[in-house]
C-alpha cells in the first residue's frame, strides 16, 4: 500500500487523528512487504517500527487501537510483536491476512539471523564483534524506551489519572518491587477492567 494514500501528517512525532476505519485495508502482498520491513529495520525489537509504520505510516490504526491491540497481544501465548502480527492481519484480511503478516515478521530475520549464527560460529571470539553486539543492545534499549512514552501520549492526553495511577502501580510492582507477574495481573486485570467500565458509564450517562 501506498503512502501518498494516507492522510496528511503534521509532523514525524505527531499521532494521525484521523481513525484508521477510513483508510483502506491493505491488501496481502503489502501487509507481507510491511511486516517484512518491519522485521528488517527491528534489530534489537520490531515494536517500535511496527507502531510507526501501522499508526503514523499508513494510518491503519489510530494510537488508542495499537494499544488495545498491543495490550490483547499481552495475554496470548507467544512473543508479543508475533501475536499482534497475527492479530492485526486477521483483523483486516482474516485468517490469510494473518498468516501474510506473520510470514513477513518471520521470515526475512530467520533467514538473516541463520546466515549470521554460521558467521558467528566463525569469528564470535573476535573482540570487535563483542564491542558492537554491546553497542546493539544499548540502542535496542532506548527504542524500546520511546516507543514506551509515545504508547502513553494517548494516556496523558486525556489525562486519565486513574488509568496513569494503575500503569505506573504495575510497573512498581513488576519492575521494582520484583513481584511475581502472574500475581501481579491476577490483581490488575480484574481492577482495570472494572475501572473501565466504571468509568464508560459515568461518560455514557
Amino acid at each position: 500500500m501506498s503512502t501518498d494514500s494516507a492522510p496528511a501528517m503534521q509532523g514525524p512525532d505527531q499521532t494521525p487523528a484521523v481513525p484508521a476505519a477510513r483508510v483502506p485495508s491493505p491488501g496481502l502482498l503489502a501487509l507481507f512487504l510491511a511486516f517484512a520491513r518491519m522485521s528488517l529495520a527491528g534489530f534489537g525489537g520490531v515494536l517500535v517500527f511496527a507502531r510507526r509504520a501501522i499508526v503514523e505510516q499508513h494510518c491503519w490504526m489510530t494510537a488508542d487501537e495499537f494499544n488495545e491491540t498491543f495490550a490483547l497481544c499481552h495475554f496470548l501465548p507467544g512473543p508479543n510483536i508475533v501475536n499482534l502480527s497475527m492479530v492485526f492481519g486477521s483483523r483486516l484480511r482474516g485468517i490469510a491476512g494473518g498468516v501474510a503478516a506473520f510470514t513477513g515478521l518471520l521470515l526475512p530475520p530467520t533467514l538473516i539471523m541463520t546466515a549470521l549464527a554460521i558467521i558467528y560460529a566463525r569469528f564470535g571470539d573476535v573482540e570487535v564483534l563483542r564491542r558492537s553486539l554491546a553497542g546493539i543492545s544499548c540502542a535496542a534499549v532506548g527504542l524500546l524506551i520511546t516507543v514506551v512514552f509515545r504508547m502513553m501520549t494517548p494516556l496523558l492526553k486525556r489525562m486519565e489519572i486513574v488509568v496513569l495511577i494503575l500503569t505506573l502501580g504495575v510497573f512498581l510492582a513488576i519492575g521494582v518491587l520484583r513481584l511475581p507477574l502472574q500475581a501481579v495481573l491476577l490483581v490488575a486485570i480484574p481492577l482495570s477492567i472494572g475501572i473501565t467500565y466504571v468509568m464508560r458509564r459515568k461518560v455514557a450517562a
